[in-house]
């Protein structure tokens, strides 16, 4: 049935509008316009904003398998409530989306709990194990919208060609999150923290060299690649220069690397164990530009919900990740308080940017927020299984109210 909700601050970046004005939502189309037109239910809308619905390139459900830390039901459901309602899910569950089983497996509980739509990206290689190529033609029939390693490694960088190559063959897009194995055996950002704490560290170079390398890959083939959860300042220069070079490549980042640094770390903080890690202020500040600037298409969430003995042991034997899909938008919303990104530029980077790298149709639902309502993030407030957030207990400002599909 018809909605209309009066005097909402409307923000559609896809079509430069931002304005407050009345609309009317049926079946999940937006009208601008129809004050006074007679609905079923009139919203009024006054300091509520109105967005397409988000769209996220990076969340694990713990589907499929065993559902050890989550599941489709209460990930998604997590996700509706923080306005997510698309969701792409990487390769790397247990087991591995290697098969066209599995795809359809995924798709159809997630189908079946109906709170966001999954988008699989299927293993580059057969297991994740980065020595032969998978099937990506029956898994791009299956229902797959991209392939991609994770973070596995390749055996080699002939094994990685190869597989572009085959990717490129089919129209596929490559997602990549770069990583190079040799240097990347630590726990914590390889800094002042990690070395007064005494922990294992990780360079930036264990993610720009990998970066690089897929680069000149990306290159070679003409393949279309997307570089998710990059994490510190070489690498927003790399995708820079790759894009002035017209090189085919998209990026995204996580917001807690838009938020936290490595000092989160300290006192074996494993809550802000992530990967990759949590790097220094000036490598945070270079996302933000980024993002700003357009050079950083995306904000995701990379989502990992755990259960709480995952983050009990000594820090560099924890499990990495954060449960996010519930704290994206407010934390969003504390970048435009704080002038680093203005309101269309959070919620393009939010919809339509990530939609673009998918090929979805833009504006595909939509969600009411009000940007001022203030909840505590709590184990009564989260919905996602995984309560492991470094934003436990604290106050955040902003919350989806209502969501139309």
């Amino acid at each position: 049935m018809a909605v209309r909700i009066d005097n909402v601050r409307l923000i559609d970046p896809a079509a430069s509008h931002d304005a407050v004005t009345s609309v009317i939502l049926e079946n999940g189309r937006m009208m601008i316009g129809g004050s006074g037109v007679a609905a079923a239910e009139v919203i009024d809308g006054n300091g509520l904003w109105l967005t397409p619905a988000f769209v996220d390139l990076c969340a694990r459900l713990r589907e499929p398998g065993a559902r050890v830390h989550g599941g489709a039901v209460s990930e998604t459901r997590a996700a509706r409530a923080g306005g997510f309602l698309h969701l792409v899910v990487p390769p790397d569950t247990q087991p591995v989306l290697d098969s066209g089983a599995l795809v359809t497996q995924l798709r159809e509980r997630s189908e079946e709990a109906g709170f966001a739509t999954v988008y699989p990206v299927g293993a580059l290689t057969r297991g994740l194990e980065g020595k032969a190529l998978s099937n990506m033609n029956r898994l791009h029939h299956a229902g797959c919208v991209a392939v991609g390693n994770a973070r596995a490694p390749f055996a080699n960088v002939e094994t990685a060609l190869r597989c572009l190559e085959y990717a490129a063959t089919l129209g596929l897009t490559v997602f990549f999150s770069p990583e190079e194995p040799s240097l990347a055996r630590g726990c914590a950002h390889d800094g002042f923290t990690a070395a007064r704490l005494g922990l294992p560290g990780i360079p930036e170079t264990a993610e720009t060299i990998a970066l690089a390398t897929q680069l000149l890959l990306v290159e070679q083939t003409g393949v279309k690649a997307h570089f998710g959860q990059l994490s510190c300042k070489g690498s927003v220069e790399l995708i820079r220069i790759a894009r002035e070079k017209g090189i085919p490549v998209t990026a995204d980042v996580a917001m807690h690397h838009l938020h936290l640094t490595d000092a989160a770390i300290d006192g074996f903080n494993s809550f802000a164990h992530v990967r990759p890690p949590l790097r220094s202020e000036a490598d945070r500040d270079a996302l933000r530009e980024g993002v700003s600037s357009g050079v950083i298409d995306a904000i995701c969430s990379d989502h990992q919900p755990l259960d709480a003995s995952a983050k009990l042991a000594p820090f560099p034997a924890t499990e990495p990740g954060m449960s996010t899909l519930e704290t994206v938008l407010p934390l969003g919303l504390q970048l435009v308080r704080d002038g680093v990104l203005t309101e269309s530029r959070l919620i393009a980077s939010l919809t339509h940017r990530p939609a673009d790298v998918l090929g979805l149709e833009k504006n595909t639902g939509w969600l009411l927020i009000d940007p001022s309502v203030q909840w505590t993030v709590g184990a009564d407030t989260l919905l996602s299984t995984g309560k492991n957030t470094p934003w436990f207990g604290l106050v955040m400002q902003g919350k989806v109210v209502r969501v139309f599909d």
